[in-house]
């Protein structure tokens, strides 16, 4: 455990869930159980998302971190952390952002739930970030999380057969995303180095 921890020391993770919020069994509580310094969003309703709340919540929540911050998104929350680099006054402190299975508000088949949530932002993100896709994702197709990746400036991963990257989908404590968030740091480290 102390190895796939190591190195995320001096930063803050701050949670940004999607719809219905992450639950007990999702991973990213699993995180903030885990994760020396955590906290996340609060909204008015995971069940019934409105835009301006996330955002607001996410800027929020930002402001009142002292430390670097690492943002660790799931689904809506990814396309909730895009809309709010669009208009924040202080995206700076942000070293990076982990976007997992970000959810394609704009297909076709999305929930009412979600639908004021598009159009999803396509400004290039003032952080580093990495997009992680699946190719089996009922939210967003492998196509359309490159499609985010590129819009956004990000690096993506693709993980096969992973489903939604949830608890449905097998992904509990999901030990092999602090890989990613590795990288994801390693990336915010050469860039601010730069």
């Amino acid at each position: 455990m102390a190895d796939t921890l190591s190195g995320l020391d001096g930063y803050h993770c701050l949670i940004v869930p999607g719809w219905r919020g992450s639950g007990d069994d999702h991973w990213q509580t699993h995180w903030q159980h885990r994760l020396s310094s955590t906290s996340r969003t609060r909204v008015a309703s995971w069940d019934e998302p409105e835009l301006d709340d996330w955002v607001d919540a996410l800027d929020r929540a930002v402001s009142g971190i002292e430390a670097p911050i690492l943002l660790v998104a799931h689904s809506l929350g990814c396309i909730t952390v895009a809309h709010w680099a669009a208009v924040a006054e202080c995206s700076r402190r942000i070293a990076g952002a982990l976007l997992v299975a970000p959810a394609d508000v704009e297909r076709g088949s999305v929930r009412r739930e979600l639908a004021g949530f598009a159009p999803i932002p396509s400004n290039r993100l003032p952080f580093p970030s990495l997009v992680v896709g699946s190719t089996n994702d009922p939210a967003a197709s492998a196509h359309r999380a490159a499609d985010f990746a590129t819009a956004w400036g990000s690096q993506l991963v693709v993980i096969d057969e992973a489903g939604h990257i949830n608890p449905a989908s097998g992904h509990h404590e999901w030990e092999a995303g602090f890989l990613l968030m590795h990288r994801l740091v390693a990336r915010s480290a050469l860039v601010t180095s730069a």
